[in-house]
Order: structure tokens, then C-alpha cells, then sequence
């Protein structure tokens, strides 16, 4: 039986695969934050730094929401005076994992790169993730997921052959190439580590994070199976039997049955004329498909389809909307969306059998202020005050 998240009141222990490992993450946008949340549920204790003079977030979530911040202690530190520099690197001597999501040379600049706190804490993991990575003509540029989309290559491929590309939200070099990828980068560094008992730098890049994940369609190009042209392919909305249909009430449903067993299944209940099913690859026939498809699609709701192919093999699905999501049946038997707070949020994966996550909850500012975190890292009372006096500890 796979494992499922504790409430997030449930428990103030760390149930998860990490439980013990320690985690600074340096606090920043988007796939950083993502990667810390999920160590976090992953039992990791992570120690958030957060910039003592830190302006206005691009988007102000009240805390409840902010996801960002959930899961972590947080201590805030004017790292560019030297006294808030040194006790960054008096944390990390004390710490297993390093994460941070800075344009190369900021932490350098601090004094707190890859050779200062390596030189203190050997056995490190200093995961660092950029758009570009930590080198190249691009390394010091500025951009978001879909500016490392295009350099890649892949905003080209995503979209409709007479439309212009179209954005994947952030999900495609944010959070599969960049988050998942430190993820990933860590980890394995952990393993080596637990063999070798050195730590080392992990360079995670989002524009080639983003790329690896396009690695099948890169080998269908040179196989001569997938053009260089979007709206062409199997998969990107060129084949007629993998993309999505306006249903009579104006909704959508996704049909994706590439195998020929599932496109003739496809073709038996919708029906489509027999003829299409023998010709289920040869290009010349898709635009008619397509059509004979459209027209027999708008002749039902989308719910009336979904309920006709529910129970076989067609690959044919309702698009549902993020709140139709969380409230469909299977959602619900997984509880596949929990609780956080006063908002459902998608529930901590993967699923462990024998260390189910803990999900995360809002910082507990009263339990966790800056004299308890900085103890559980050995500074002592007086230290600590000395520290909040000298204005190092920000509020």
C-alpha cells in the first residue's frame, strides 16, 4: 500500500525518507522554492534564508497560500554584512544540503560560493540552479520558463502549425527542468556521498534541464520520425486521433489513442468509418479524420463522451478545469488533493510505503523564531542576542 501525507496539524515530526537531513535553501522564485517544499515533505528539516531587507514578492500570497514559505523554518539575514555572511557559513558547516536558485556570481559576491562553504563543510551538497547554468554567453541573463523554452528549441514545437507558440505555463523548464531536476541532482549527489563521504557542486540549468526532458523527441528527429515544424507530429497536435475537440457544450474533450487497439476501440464507439482505422498512420487521410472526428464530437457534451468511453481503453478524457480536477472521483479516492489550511493543494508526491510524507504547514513564527532555529544549530543565548542587537537577524 503506497503511503499518504499526515495532516498538517497532525504531527511535528518528519515522517518522510529524509527525515534527518538538514536542508538551507536559499529563498528565491519559483522552481528553488518548489524543490525546497518537496524535500521538506520529504522529511528533510529545511533551514529558508531569507533576504533581511527583501522587498515587495512579484506575487504577495497571504501566508496561508504561500507554499513557498510552508514546510521550513524561516530566518531572515542581512547576508551582505560580514557578521550575517559568517553565520550563513556557520549554518552550512552544520547542514547536508545547500539549495539556491541565484544568477551565477551572486553568491560568490557574498562570500558564501561553492569554495567558501565547501572549504567549512567538505561533506556539502550545493545544489545550484540558473536559467542558463553557472557558464556560457547566456549565464548572466535574466529570463523565465518561456525564454528558456525558446532558446531550447521547444516553444518552437508547442502549439498549433497555423498559431503562434503557446506557453506551457511554467510547468515545462520551472519546475520539470529546473525543480525536479535539483532534485534529482541532489539526491544522486547524496548517494555518492553516502559512498564517498565528500560532498560536490550539482550545476542544474533550466534551459538544459528542459531540453533532457525533450530527449525522445530529439531522437525522433534524427530518426526522421518528427519534423522540425510544429503542429506535424504524433504528439503535438498534428495527428488528428492526439488532441483536444470542442463538445456541444463548448467544452473539451482529449482524445489520445495512438496505439491502433486504442484507436480502433476510438473508432468503434464514436463511430468513425471503418476505413480510417486501416489508414490510422498515413497522413494523407488526417485531415479528413480530423474532420469526420470534429463533426462527430460536437454532436455531444462533454460529459456525455466522457460517460460513453469511461470504461474502456479509447484514451479519450474530459479537459477538466483545476477545480473539476480536484473534485473528480479518482482525485478523491487517492486524495490526490489535501487540506492545507482553508485551501486543497495537490497532496505531497511520490508516495512512500514505509515513510509517508508530512505535509507542510505555514511557518509557526512563535515556535520557530530566530533564538530556537539558530539553537537547534548549536549558537548559544548570548550569541544569538548579540546577533539580533547588531541588526544581523531581520523580523
Amino acid at each position: 500500500m503506497s503511503g499518504s501525507p499526515t495532516g498538517a496539524g497532525a504531527s511535528t515530526g518528519k515522517t518522510g525518507p529524509l527525515a534527518g537531513l538538514k536542508v538551507i535553501e536559499m529563498a528565491g522564485l519559483g522552481p528553488v522554492p518548489l524543490a525546497a517544499l518537496m524535500l521538506s515533505e520529504m522529511g528533510a528539516e529545511v533551514l529558508r534564508i531569507e533576504r533581511a531587507d527583501a522587498g515587495q514578492p512579484l506575487l504577495s500570497l497571504p501566508e496561508q497560500y504561500n507554499l513557498d514559505r510552508h514546510g521550513r523554518s524561516i530566518l531572515k539575514l542581512d547576508l551582505k554584512s560580514q557578521a550575517g555572511a559568517a553565520l550563513l557559513l556557520r549554518l552550512a558547516a552544520g547542514a547536508d544540503v545547500l539549495v539556491e536558485g541565484f544568477r551565477p556570481g551572486v553568491m560568490e559576491r557574498l562570500g558564501l560560493g561553492p569554495d567558501a562553504v565547501l572549504q567549512r563543510n567538505p561533506a556539502l551538497i550545493y545544489g545550484r540552479l540558473t536559467g542558463f547554468g553557472q557558464d556560457g554567453p547566456l549565464s548572466g541573463r535574466a529570463g523565465h520558463d518561456i525564454t528558456y523554452l525558446a532558446y531550447a528549441g521547444l516553444l518552437h514545437a508547442i502549439g498549433r502549425h497555423d498559431a503562434p507558440p503557446v506557453p506551457p505555463l511554467n510547468l515545462v523548464a520551472d519546475q520539470g527542468g529546473g525543480a525536479m531536476m535539483l532534485i534529482a541532482g541532489v539526491l544522486a549527489a547524496l548517494f555518492r556521498r553516502s559512498r564517498s563521504g565528500t560532498g560536490q557542486v550539482v550545476d542544474a540549468s533550466m534551459i538544459e534541464g528542459a531540453s533532457m526532458l525533450a530527449t525522445p523527441i530529439h531522437a525522433y528527429m534524427a530518426a526522421g520520425l518528427w519534423s522540425d515544424r510544429r503542429g506535424e507530429n504524433l504528439l503535438d497536435s498534428g495527428a488528428p486521433f492526439y488532441d483536444t475537440y470542442e463538445t456541444a457544450d463548448a467544452r473539451h474533450i482529449a482524445i489520445g489513442c495512438l496505439e491502433p487497439r486504442f484507436f480502433a476501440e476510438f473508432a468503434r464507439l464514436l463511430p468513425l468509418d471503418e476505413h480510417f482505422v486501416g489508414s490510422q498512420f498515413d497522413k494523407s487521410s488526417w485531415p479528413a479524420m480530423r474532420a469526420a472526428i470534429a463533426g462527430r464530437i460536437k454532436q455531444k457534451t462533454r460529459d456525455e463522451w466522457a460517460t460513453l468511453f469511461a470504461a474502456t481503453d479509447a484514451c479519450v478524457a474530459p479537459v477538466l478545469s483545476l477545480v473539476e480536477a480536484r473534485n473528480h472521483p479518482h482525485s478523491r479516492a487517492r486524495k490526490s488533493f489535501v487540506k492545507s489550511g482553508e485551501f486543497d493543494r495537490p497532496a505531497p508526491a511520490p508516495r512512500f510505503s514505509q515513510n509517508p510524507q508530512t505535509l507542510a504547514a505555514a511557518p509557526d513564527v512563535a515556535d520557530r523564531g530566530p533564538a530556537d532555529i539558530l539553537s537547534r544549530f548549536g549558537l548559544k543565548e548570548d550569541e544569538i542576542a548579540a546577533l539580533a542587537k547588531a541588526g544581523v537577524l531581520g523580523r
